[in-house]
């Protein structure tokens, strides 16, 4: 198979898919014990506080790290595909030197911004000595967002997979008996051992594939990074954006509301953007670096991007109706009855992923094109949106108005993001995608409705049936777009042909 045949494959896309999707599975039943028992030993006044740390830590780091985790993908990805290794060995110092710089940055900007951050999140500094103790966070993600950068560039994607999965493992380990022992007085600690394991995991491979070394004079590596962080200027200010739109919903809920409502609220978050967005973290771990490297392959951006939205949509739909459906279920297992205030929220938000589905590879052309600032118009847009939604629905209807805050952003963005790469880059959506969409979304509108029914019996045939319907028609179709099907009877013939 040429790079051109492997690059347009819906088996390439759905082996990627699935091998991510896998790690995923396999990292949320490990999320869900670890969440569990964080819910029963901290409750939502705890979790509340790890929400309002992470949103924080996550604000500064985003704003320190100079878009490296995005914009060394695009680099890397380019000098992989082109074949040249010494180049490619140069980006790679490029990227390591970088990062080891807007680790320090961070981690000072962190200490010294501790008062102000622990006076605008609790609105008293009382945190203080916290956020001093959380700066080494910011370092260690700056270090392993760069060593993550490198992996997926040069298409690493079982180490990547392994990482994945030993980090939230590790996470399991390290946060439980610390919370156990410590309860709140745990939250820091436990953060930053958690961002140090991760951080180890990752050296672990990178450097075991490419040795730390640097090959060339600290005055030209920080010259020749500074197109990469010129297109990464555009990720700091979306993620300072998009981390801070976050960060100041959860302190608006926790300045107008009580701590607990910021945990049920995080709690929500948590089990969409996280549990259901597993097939979107699969896609950007293969998606971006193809897409990047399609100019140089002759593969049309209308082709590779629809055929991923395809996919994508295919995959994620019977997931959502499933997960819709099951949250009454879902809540109790992977928090407790104290988080059921939140299942009307989510419910909402996860119809609001159909179209999280749709837009997202459609998004990622500005990033493969090097457009930093159309890309920086459209995540600023959406994220003032949000924002303002979110203030102005939780003021009237609480959470349920938070996650109809979300879903309308939601269709505003996807609206948005596919009117304007029509018109700066000619996409042009395929009839499949619009097909395959006009019978999945009432599927999943449908979903939705079926949550507001009473009858146990009624709600619970209905919503399986839909949840069928919406399965077997993602498996006809890619079942006919791909060869995965044929190769796995092959191989099963094949092995009862040996026995």
């Amino acid at each position: 198979m040429t790079k051109q045949e492997k690059t347009r494959s819906y088996s390439h896309i759905l082996k990627s898919t699935g091998l991510f999707g896998g790690v995923q599975v396999l990292s949320i039943l490990v999320g869900i014990v670890r969440n569990k028992l964080v819910a029963l030993i901290l409750g939502p006044q705890g979790m509340g506080l790890v929400s309002l740390f992470n949103s924080t830590t996550l604000l500064v780091s985003n704003t320190t790290n100079f878009g490296i985790p995005m914009s060394a993908v695009k680099n890397i990805s380019e000098e992989y595909d082109n074949g040249n290794e010494a180049q490619m060995q140069h980006a790679i110092s490029v990227v390591r030197y970088w990062s080891i710089l807007t680790a320090i940055l961070g981690t000072l900007l962190c200490i010294i911004l501790s008062p102000f951050l622990s006076w605008f999140t609790f609105s008293w500094n009382g945190h203080t000595l916290h956020f001093i103790c959380l700066s080494p966070v910011i370092g260690l993600t700056a270090i392993t967002g760069g060593e993550l950068a490198i992996l997926k560039g040069v298409r690493q994607l079982k180490h990547l997979a392994s990482i994945s999965i030993y980090s939230v493992i590790a996470a399991l380990v390290i946060s439980v008996p610390i919370y156990y022992f410590f309860g709140d007085a745990g939250i820091v600690p436990s953060l930053v051992l958690m961002a140090l394991s991760q951080m180890l995991l990752t050296v672990f491979y990178s450097y075991h594939l490419f040795p730390l070394k640097f090959d060339s004079k600290k005055k030209d590596l920080f010259n020749d990074g500074l197109s990469m962080i010129k297109l990464g200027t555009a990720f700091v200010i979306s993620g300072l954006l998009s981390s801070g739109a976050d960060f100041l919903i959860r302190s608006y809920i926790n300045n107008v509301a009580l701590i607990d409502t910021v945990g049920l609220y995080n709690a929500g978050m948590m089990m969409t953007m996280t549990y259901v967005s597993m097939v979107f973290a699969a896609m950007e771990t293969d998606y971006f670096p193809r897409l990047s490297g399609v100019s140089h392959l002759g593969v049309t951006f209308n082709t590779t991007v629809n055929r991923q939205i395809e996919v994508m949509l295919l995959l994620v739909s019977p997931m959502l109706v499933a997960f819709m459906i099951l949250l009454p279920v879902l809540v109790p297992l992977f928090y407790s009855d104290k988080f059921l205030p939140v299942i009307g929220m989510t419910q909402i938000i996860v119809f609001a992923m159909y179209f999280r589905a749709l837009k997202l590879p459609v998004e990622y052309i500005p990033l493969a094109k090097g457009d930093s600032l159309s890309y920086l118009f459209l995540e600023g847009t959406y994220n003032v949106v949000l924002l303002l939604l979110v203030v102005l629905l939780f003021r009237h209807f609480g959470l349920r108005g938070a996650g109809m805050a979300i879903a309308f952003a939601a269709v505003f963005d996807f609206v948005m993001v596919f009117a304007y790469d029509k018109w700066k880059y000619g996409y042009v959506v395929s009839t499949n995608v619009l097909l395959y969409a006009s019978i999945q979304l009432p599927i999943g509108a449908l979903a939705y409705g079926v949550t507001y029914i009473d009858n146990p019996l009624l709600y619970w045939v209905t919503g399986g049936l839909l949840f069928f319907v919406s399965l077997m028609v993602s498996l006809t179709i890619l079942r006919s777009k791909s060869s995965l099907w044929s190769s796995l009877k092959a191989k099963i013939k094949a092995k009862l042909g040996r026995d």
